[in-house]
């Protein structure tokens, strides 16, 4: 009776139209733009301002920390709030502090416009997020968060590579310039897309499982940990493998193999999206972190071999991005009633992790080398596999 009466109730959500997607998955990519472009544009920029390449990295690590603090009460305030409005407002800020980056006429007040953007992208991405999930029919959900995340993720190895491209050609201004414009652009149709139609019952309240007790604060910190575990082992490798490949004189392979590996990125979402919205959402995490584990140890037995490290790239990709709309699906179905403020946790330990991923990634590789940082990877990649659990159950189940 139960699944005939969730089967009739999946069947009347109307779900997201094309238009709704594509809009989210756009704002996706000039954010993640954002988000990546600084990093190859940081010698211009410190060339600009005097300033050395190591005090420029200070833009990237303020974005990182605003966004780290900002985004848990972005989401706590967009589940008490219109998200719809906050993610306007968000989108109007975030062009500003472009527009902001653009026109900085001093390295600190380019320092304070990333840390406006970083507090307006925390606002803009779990957002838009919630939106989408809870719109979205019950059976579709992960598979419409992984579209919409392959924005973020096209735009490691699209957008970021033509942002460099311009600011070389054009000058880095530019590219910030041309943020700016596309998502203040962006926030008239987010102003009316999302008050054309209200959020399904269906759609944002997953009925629990009988006898499945209220999730707490502990079971919250814990989901979340496995984020932060995850983005430790992802980009650990991500982030050193262009520095290891130049170290070892294949500096020609590093544009290829980043696009085998971008490319890996965007369909094992696709097929994360797809398991988890046809069998357990957890199962489908458990099954990815472990499949990251073991090819993130491949990847490092096959360093010295191109051809062989591109197809390990590419496999690897595939597998460790499979988790992620997986985790979201998991979160929202755990958390209806306040999806964005845990998808706003959740980004913010993707960012601890790809933090520390950087910080202890580096002096793992001075000390030792990149394959052994590859192994660390992959070692933190089991206990997350260990603690990525379902719905917790009371122990004894109400006649």
């Amino acid at each position: 009776m139960h699944a005939a009466r969730a089967e009739s109730a999946e069947d009347t959500v109307p779900g997201l139209s094309a238009g709704p997607v594509a809009l989210a998955w756009l704002t996706q990519f000039l954010v993640g733009t954002d988000l990546f472009v600084v990093a190859p544009l940081l010698p211009r920029i410190a060339a600009s301002f005097g300033v050395s390449t190591a005090a420029s990295g200070l833009l990237v690590t303020a974005f990182s920390i605003a966004y780290v603090v900002a985004s848990p009460f972005a989401g706590w305030l967009s589940d008490r709030r219109d998200r719809a409005t906050v993610l306007v407002v968000a989108l109007v800020l975030f062009s500003a502090a472009n527009a902001g980056t653009a026109l900085a006429p001093g390295f600190g007040l380019l320092l304070v416009a990333r840390v406006v953007a970083g507090v307006a992208a925390a606002g803009t991405g779990p957002t838009v997020y919630a939106l989408v999930s809870t719109r979205a029919r019950p059976g579709a959900r992960a598979q419409v968060l992984a579209v919409v995340g392959s924005g973020l993720l096209t735009a490691l190895w699209v957008g970021a590579p033509a942002g460099s491209l311009l600011g070389r050609y054009v000058g880095w201004r530019s590219a910030f310039v041309i943020l700016a414009a596309g998502t203040f652009l962006l926030a008239l149709p987010h102003a009316f897309v999302w008050r054309a139609r209200p959020v399904p019952a269906a759609a944002a309240a997953p009925d629990a499982p009988r006898g499945a007790g209220r999730p707490g604060t502990g079971a919250a910190v814990s989901a979340v940990a496995v984020t932060a575990l995850w983005a430790f082992s992802v980009y650990s490798l991500y982030t050193f493998l262009a520095v290891a490949l130049h170290a070892d004189g294949r500096a020609t392979a590093v544009t290829w193999l980043l696009v085998v590996y971008g490319i890996g990125a965007v369909v094992g979402g696709q097929v994360g999206g797809r398991f988890a919205d046809r069998s357990d959402a957890v199962r489908v995490t458990r099954s990815a972190l472990a499949l990251t584990a073991v090819l993130e140890a491949v990847v490092a037995l096959v360093f010295p071999v191109t051809w062989a490290l591109a197809c390990a790239l590419g496999l690897f990709a595939l597998a460790a991005y499979a988790f992620f709309p997986a985790q979201q699906r998991h979160l929202v179905d755990l958390f209806p009633e306040r999806a964005t403020a845990m998808l706003s946790w959740n980004n913010s330990a993707l960012f601890v992790g790809l933090s520390l991923a950087g910080a202890v990634g580096g002096q793992i590789v001075h000390a030792l080398d990149y394959p052994a940082l590859l192994y660390a990877g992959a070692a933190v990649a089991v206990p997350a596999c260990l603690v990525a659990r379902g719905r917790p159950r009371r122990s004894r189940e109400r006649p």
